[in-house]
């Protein structure tokens, strides 16, 4: 069975480039999901990354994106049209998504739905807290990938809602 993928990216050491693993993690603790999504704290991980789009028949991915705006910026790039925006570089974990998506490509085995949600970063120094512009942006971050997520046929139910049933 072809499973959704929900991969966040980014290096947490370097403020706002992690966002996309904040994300997920948050969305992790607030959402219960359905066996077939698999919810991946990708970090830095580059070609690792393969295996996940191999089985996935779709990957939500939530990153730090240069979108060459002002600071909390947000994006959704969908299909191939994300290579082209990772042309331009934040750091050296984009190289190694671009080249997922290509050897992804070459190796036939991207998914059939592949959408990026990005957040144009204000600091990439090295520090363990994103900056209030960024920060400020996650519940909108969360939405929007919680609402890709059910715009794919894709279950998610708060964990407030489970706890106050019970």
């Amino acid at each position: 069975m072809k499973k959704n993928t929900l991969l966040g990216l980014g290096n947490i050491l370097l403020r706002d480039e992690g966002v996309g693993v904040h994300v997920v993690n948050a969305i992790k603790k607030r959402y219960t999901f359905s066996p077939e999504v698999e919810i991946i704290d990708g970090g830095t991980m580059g070609l690792d990354l393969l295996p996940f789009f191999e089985r996935a028949d779709k990957v939500l991915i939530v990153d730090a994106v240069d979108f060459g705006k002002e600071a909390g910026f947000i994006g959704m790039i969908e299909r191939e049209k994300i290579p082209s925006v990772l042309n331009s570089k934040l750091s050296v974990h984009h190289i190694n998504l671009s080249d997922v998506l290509f050897a992804a490509d070459f190796m036939g085995i991207r998914p059939s739905e592949i959408c990026l949600i990005g957040v144009q970063p204000k600091s990439l120094d090295v520090g363990l807290d994103m900056t209030e512009e960024i920060s400020g942006k996650m519940d909108i971050l969360i939405e929007l990938t919680i609402g890709k997520l059910k715009e794919w046929g894709v279950e998610c139910a708060s964990q407030s809602l489970q706890r106050s049933f019970r």
